[in-house]
């Protein structure tokens, strides 16, 4: 098979899965486990050929006409280059460890062949994103992944927390999408084509006549749906849905699609300074604010939304300085080990009988109980605090290393005040980082938390994909650095000096401080006594969610009663925890600003509607209404009443000329 044959195969079997899965998911149950699987498993071999095939080289184009639309031309074309197949490598590999941990984590669930259909559907959503050559084909797949995420996040729609948040999260979405089309349109008559390779070519001759305009209208889109500020409220909320979903979503899909999408078009970005320093000005308040609320939150899947929300944030401030290799560097290194710390948290939940929204306070006695989560999880940990020689350190050094070179003026790609910016927020981010980091490990592996019944083993599957993606969570980033610059345009991603020795000392600082804080609450702590815990039965991990967010009690016992007062963030973040949990009120924030005044508006337009206009329209029928009913009472039948009133007006025409002809 020829490699454009291979790479249509990609994004289309996961899609005759998701066809085949809900088909057959009542019909032919027994089909829902290997067709949630099997075809993922296909494509990432698929994905993994066709990324040797290409080997980096001169990209692969492909693409036919899909029918004449008399001006612009919308083509079904591809447009494989090192980033789209290494990319695509990400998305099938971790979707293939998602669909296999659900097998055990939902095994019950009565709604598994729905959700390992919608898996399927987003994964093939999202490579369609990543092999596409056309802006309009990307578009398709960029709105099938919001409406899959709207369906998964809301799973548990029994529960409003659940229904809540995939409403807010399919709205913010759609909220940047709103402007993202616009600027989709304005950059496609300039460049007079949808073709990304034409586009870009456009570009470089100069033929975008509004490239700040059309930026900042895209990076609108890309800040919805990769959750940056001011659009990132979303995702924290999204943790209401299964955890595997959770996993998926953080690590290789949607959230992934904005900065892979601003990777692809880097250059029209770079055509406009100012849209450049409003990226960067967006990556570093992403970065500081996430990383001060990921230090607030209980909930260990919150401090997870918070963690992605930032490293996220990395990501946009090396596209902010004009370095997509590095970006898309660290999005490779992050999917693994934050779809490792996501399944993890699944283990963690089924084993520690805490809600769906595990809180740390309430943990104790876990590292013994499940010590494939604890090892596995640590290494994700320290990947993401950016510890050599784990991944999460090439990955976000080669960030830093690439926001110094334009900090101090070695390139004309991107404003020097955007290196500055970047480098600043990063350096600050890796203390936080590292901070919330050490707090998570301790607070759930040795928190102090309600003892709880120990549950049983978890199940095979889900503990073999978290020693699966402990590996690159481990190795990838030391390969990865030396190899991939042939794949990223040719740029360097070793490791700077100087931005490696600020950043490995920021996250040491970070993750000592907090240990020390850590201590400093336990010994204040060890006086509070430890709650009863009441018996609850084994279960299935994704039920167990499911009923915790339903009651909104804790899965296996009381353990609400005895929560673990040595929480390190509270000492940290003084005053500004409480601001900082609450995600800084942005919520309230908006509702002020936008929900309230909507509501009003509707409730002006519903008084209008009802009290003005229908009555406009009530009247119009009345009036001949009541004409009829005058007519149909003159209309009696009565011969005899026929004549008097015939008398009674000829009497009257009679007087009124004479009336008239006396006053002549």
């Amino acid at each position: 098979m020829t490699t454009t044959t291979l790479a249509v195969l990609v994004p289309l079997l996961p899609f005759l899965g998701a066809v085949a899965g809900l088909l057959l998911g009542r019909t032919a149950p027994g089909f829902v486990r290997p067709l949630a699987v099997l075809p993922t498993l296909a494509a990432l071999a698929l994905a993994a050929v066709v990324a040797v095939r290409q080997g980096g080289d001169q990209a692969v184009n492909a693409a036919t006409e899909l029918t004449p639309t008399g001006s612009v031309p919308v083509e079904l074309a591809l447009h494989i280059d090192g980033f789209a197949a290494l990319v695509a490598v990400l998305v099938a590999f971790v979707t293939t460890c998602v669909q296999a941990y659900s097998t055990g984590y939902l095994r019950d669930d009565p709604r598994y062949p729905s959700y390992a259909a919608l898996v399927s559907l987003f994964t093939s959503a999202m490579l369609l994103v990543v092999y596409s050559g056309d802006l309009i084909v990307l578009l398709v797949g960029w709105e099938v992944m919001g409406i899959c995420s709207y369906f998964l996040v809301g799973h548990y729609w029994e529960t409003p927390e659940a229904r809540a948040a995939s409403l807010k999260a399919f709205l913010v979405t759609k909220l940047g999408d709103v402007p993202f089309l616009i600027g989709l349109f304005a950059l496609a008559t300039d460049a007079g084509s949808f073709r990304i390779t034409k586009v870009l070519d456009a570009v470089a001759h100069g033929a975008v006549d509004h490239p700040t305009l059309v930026g900042v209208l895209l990076l609108a889109g890309v800040a919805g749906k990769s959750a940056q500020f001011p659009l990132h409220t979303w995702l924290p909320d999204a943790m209401a849905g299964p955890t595997p979903v959770s996993a998926l979503i953080h690590a290789a899909t949607m959230v992934a699609a904005g900065v892979y999408f601003i990777a692809r078009l880097l250059p029209v970005f770079e055509a406009s300074q100012a849209a450049m320093v409003v990226l960067a000005v967006m990556a570093a308040v992403t970065m500081l604010g996430s990383g001060l609320a990921a230090l607030a939150q209980d909930d260990i899947k919150r401090v997870l939304a918070y963690s992605t929300i930032g490293q996220l944030g990395y990501m946009t401030g090396a596209l902010a300085v004009g370095d997509r290799g590095a970006a898309v560097f660290h999005l490779l290194s992050h999917g693994a080990f934050k779809a490792l710390l996501f399944l993890g948290a699944g283990v963690i939940i089924h084993a520690a009988g805490t809600n769906s929204l595990a809180a740390m306070s309430r943990m104790h006695g876990l590292r013994d109980r499940i010590p494939d989560a604890y090892w596995t999880m640590t290494v994700a940990l320290l990947a993401l605090a950016a510890i050599p020689p784990f991944s999460g350190f090439f990955s976000k050094e080669s960030v830093l290393g690439a926001a110094e070179h334009v900090a101090t003026g070695h390139t004309e790609h991107a404003p020097g005040a955007a290196g500055w910016i970047t480098l600043v927020a990063g350096l600050l981010t890796a203390v936080l980082t590292a901070a919330y980091a050490t707090r998570l490990w301790l607070l759930a592996f040795r928190g102090r938390g309600a003892e709880v019944p120990d549950h049983g083993r978890q199940p095979l599957p889900m503990t073999v994909v978290l020693w699966v993606l402990a590996l690159p969570s481990l190795a990838l980033g030391a390969f990865a650095y030396r190899v991939l610059p042939d794949w990223f345009d040719g740029r360097d991603l070793t490791p700077t000096l100087t931005t490696s020795v600020l950043g490995t000392g920021l996250a040491l600082v970070g993750g000592v401080v907090t240990y020390a804080a850590w201590r400093h609450t336990s010994a204040l702590a060890a006086r509070v006594p430890m709650g009863a815990v009441a018996a609850h039965p084994e279960g299935d991990a994704g039920l167990v969610e499911a009923e915790a967010i339903a009651t909104h009690e804790p899965a296996y016992g009381d353990v609400a009663e005895a929560p673990d007062p040595a929480d390190p963030g509270r000492l940290l973040l003084g005053p500004l925890h409480r601001h900082a949990a609450a995600g800084f009120h942005l919520d309230a924030v908006y509702t002020a600003l936008f929900v309230r005044p909507a509501q009003a508006a509707a409730t002006l337009v519903r008084f209008l509607d009802r009290e003005v206009v229908e009555t406009y329209v009530r009247g119009a029928g009345a009036l001949p209404r009541w004409l009829g009913i005058a007519v149909r009472r003159a209309q009696t039948g009565n011969l005899q009443t026929y004549v008097s009133a015939l008398l009674a007006g000829t009497v009257v025409l009679a007087v009124a000329v004479v009336l008239v002809a006396t006053g002549a």
